[in-house]
């Protein structure tokens, strides 16, 4: 804001020596500099009297946007109000605020420009030469500026709240997906690390166990130190087996880095099976395929797009959700399909975008009053899964079924989500993806 206004106070004495000395204008110039003046003290005040790292408030911000407001229109009031080209200025508070500030607070900002510009147009000094000609328009242009004015305040306004907006969904959303991605990982590099540290703590278990079977030999005729010797390996023996659990836990969760296409599905769907609503699992090879069950890498990215996915379907629909899963040699695609309203249609191409509308009736509203809407959440399943590789389709079982595939339940008249995969995007058992895990060690005690 500081830098913002500097700029501004240069502007404006240039426009003023230019004005005066070049083209010989006639200006109130103490009251000219007056106005600029006092933007000048007050980001001189502000520069030292706040430290650097002050975050302005909501309320600290509405005012020095207000403030540089009324200083630009009171410059204009001065040089000619609307008919002075540089009325157009009054345009740039109002995008500072859409960008910076809350909505209410730009409507209080756009809605004093629109006052300022109308009474700029009636009252204002005239600008005029050395010779005393008045410089003015024709009142039909000064009408046309007045109308152009309003309407870019509004338009400029809106439209730079909605992108700021926007933008500050999609970081927002994004800064979700990262989140949920991150724990994953942590989660994954706990168990290699639990693993690393059964390994490297064995050595020292095995030289304490050994250390204290001596002792316990040499102090056999000393019941009292026999006894703290025996305690020392029976610790030991504690510690040995509680770390080989754990890197036995560890090692596991290498191996299950890949897991059957069902298998990933049921633990994708597992928080939302008790939620009053019957989830019905079905999978089968497409166009006779006798194919056996794909593996598939188990990644986070699969199973929290694939949970989110199935939440939005529990959430929505009336009694049931079908999940069904189909593969042949070359696809897998699972769709999800709920009995409930399904997507309103003019939202159909929108879907996924952060924060869009919900999907919902008012009846509905009133069912689940604290559900938000479907934006965030399908915009973090869209994310994840498509990072994956899928392609994702939405449509309404009361459409034409856009997928082609078998004729449905009359009952499924809700949302259908089809994701869709590439076989060698995510089947753990074919190039890149495959994963070598080896023969099972027998475990000894």
């Amino acid at each position: 804001m500081i830098v913002l206004r500097w700029v501004a106070i240069v502007g404006q004495l240039t426009a003023i020596i230019v004005g005066q000395h070049i083209y010989g204008l006639q200006l109130e110039l103490g009251l000219c500099y007056f106005a600029v003046g006092v933007s000048v003290i007050g980001n001189l005040i502000a520069i030292f009297v706040f430290p650097e790292n002050k975050r302005l408030s909501e309320r600290e911000n509405l005012a020095m946007v207000m403030f540089d407001l009324f200083q630009l229109g009171f410059l204009l009031y001065l040089t000619g109000g609307l008919h002075n080209p540089f009325a157009l200025l009054l345009l740039a508070p109002v995008t500072i605020s859409a960008a910076v500030l809350t909505t209410r607070s730009t409507l209080l900002i756009g809605g004093t420009a629109i006052v300022m510009v109308s009474v700029l147009s009636q009252l204002h000094l005239s600008l005029k030469t050395e010779d005393g000609f008045i410089l003015r328009i024709p009142d039909v242009f000064v009408f046309g500026n007045w109308i152009a004015l309003v309407i870019a305040i509004m338009f400029i306004g809106a439209y730079s709240r909605r992108v700021t907006s926007e933008m500050h969904s999609m970081s927002d959303a994004l800064l979700a997906t990262q989140m949920a991605l991150s724990r994953e990982q942590k989660l994954t590099d706990l168990g290699g690390v639990v693993a690393a540290a059964a390994h490297e703590l064995g050595t020292p278990l095995a030289t304490i166990k050994l250390a204290s079977s001596e002792l316990m030999d040499e102090l056999e005729d000393r019941a009292d130190l026999h006894e703290d010797a025996a305690l020392i390996r029976e610790q030991a023996d504690r510690c040995r087996d509680i770390l080989r659990d754990m890197g036995r836990a560890g090692k596991d969760d290498l191996h299950l880095r890949q897991a059957p296409l069902m298998a990933v599905i049921d633990e994708a769907a597992e928080p939302h099976m008790n939620r009053g609503k019957e989830v019905h699992f079905s999978h089968d090879p497409k166009s006779g395929f006798e194919i056996d069950q794909p593996s598939i890498l188990r990644k986070p990215e699969i199973i929290h797009g694939l949970r989110n996915l199935v939440q939005n379907a529990v959430d929505f629909a009336r009694n049931s959700v079908w999940v069904e899963c189909h593969w042949t040699e070359d696809l897998i695609s699972i769709r999800i399909v709920d009995d409930g309203r399904g997507f309103p249609p003019y939202l159909l191409g929108r879907i996924g975008d952060p924060f869009v509308g919900g999907r919902k009736a008012t009846s509905d509203k009133q069912e689940r009053p604290e559900y938000e809407g479907m934006g965030l959440g399908l915009f973090i399943a869209k994310t994840l899964l498509e990072r994956s590789g899928a392609e994702i389709n939405f449509a309404n079982g009361t459409d034409p079924d856009p997928f082609a595939n078998e004729a449905a339940d009359a009952s499924r008249t809700g949302a259908i989500v089809e994701v869709k995969w590439p076989r060698d995007k995510i089947d753990a058992r074919l190039g890149s993806n495959a994963i070598q895990i080896g023969e099972n060690q027998k475990i000894t005690g």
